[in-house]
């Protein structure tokens, strides 16, 4: 009977003493309540508390996350959607979050719910797709005031998914589809105005080469039928006299053999022999430069215009050149 007894007090004196101690991690804090009425906070240590009639709370003061379910909105262009988000919170006063909420991380999670939802119905579907940020700075807004109340700070919010309905996602994907086919039509479209003017381009420059190939040719054909009749003209020119020379001389020398002593030589004879004399050596006659050369002086040239066909032809081909890059250019800037 005595063993039972103090068997009895020493399992009670343990079960006290162990009722008596808390222990505090050193990443929370406790909150202390006795006899149920709150007694303050217990930091990260070993602490001493009435035994039986005390009881604490956890809080974890580490960064904490909160999933958001999924949520159903309609946006304001009346577009349904879904969507999901994680809240990053951190107990700052775990007074408050024991004395005003009863419990902040469901209440947490609720309140980004709501705010999910509102940020979304106050946003045009194509900006709820491309604006993520803008939802989470409103949505971390939102919750700010309220956490403060319960010693819970928002350090950040992430929205996960924003993903439409099958019938929006259908139409997004025909709309997208048809965006495509308009840009397809419009780069074919460019690509023939770009071959038709390529074409015209080629067409033009091959009717201004021809044009002026022939225009050579009528220049080239007309300067040497100049060129043949000046050289038919003085190939008469010098037969005639040679013939008249040739006369002369006979008539000459059948004076000689006459018995008179005095001659009379017309001037027009003495001149045509002076010009033939000047070819003779001895009695042999050399061909005459004057008469066969095909040489032009100065004012035939000029008269023929040999040396205006380069000039004449170079600015149609400058002009032919420069064609190209004047129609690209209007091309470009059309």
């Amino acid at each position: 009977m005595m063993y039972a007894i103090g068997g009895m007090v020493l399992v009670l004196a343990l079960v006290t003493l162990l009722s008596t101690v808390e222990i505090v991690q050193a990443y929370e804090q406790r909150a202390l309540t006795v006899l149920g009425s709150y007694s303050g906070l217990l930091d990260p240590g070993i602490h001493l508390i009435p035994p039986f009639v005390s009881r604490t709370y956890r809080f974890d003061r580490r960064a904490q996350t909160i999933d958001v379910p999924t949520q159903e909105a309609i946006t304001r262009d009346n577009s349904p959607v879904t969507a999901d988000a994680v809240v990053y919170i951190r107990v700052v006063d775990a007074e408050r979050s024991f004395l005003n909420v009863e419990d902040y991380r469901r209440a947490t999670a609720l309140l980004a719910q709501t705010s999910l939802r509102a940020v979304i119905g106050d946003m045009e579907l194509d900006e709820t797709l491309s604006r993520r940020d803008e939802i989470n700075r409103r949505i971390r807004t939102n919750l700010q005031g309220p956490t403060d109340e319960w010693g819970v700070d928002v350090e950040m919010v992430e929205v996960k998914e924003v993903l439409p309905t099958q019938g929006v996602l259908d139409a997004m994907e025909e709309q997208t589809s048809a965006e495509r086919r308009r840009r397809a039509m419009i780069l074919e479209a460019q690509g023939e105005r770009r071959a038709a003017v390529e074409t015209a381009e080629g067409e033009r420059t091959a009717n201004v080469l021809s044009a002026q190939g022939e225009k050579v040719a009528s220049v080239l054909e007309a300067q040497g039928d100049a060129v043949s009749t000046v050289l038919r003209a003085r190939a008469a020119e010098s037969m005639g006299e040679r013939a008249i020379v040739d006369k002369g001389m006979e008539t000459l020398a059948a004076i000689g053999q006459g018995e008179s002593t005095t001659f009379v030589i017309p001037q027009e004879l003495t001149s045509l022999l002076g010009r033939y004399g000047e070819q003779l050596s001895g009695s042999d006659v050399q061909d005459s430069a004057a008469l066969d050369s095909l040489a032009f002086d100065d004012d035939e040239r000029e008269l023929l215009g040999l040396d205006s066909v380069a000039e004449m032809l170079e600015p149609e081909a400058e002009n032919g050149a420069e064609a190209n890059p004047e129609w690209e250019s209007t091309y470009e800037s059309g």
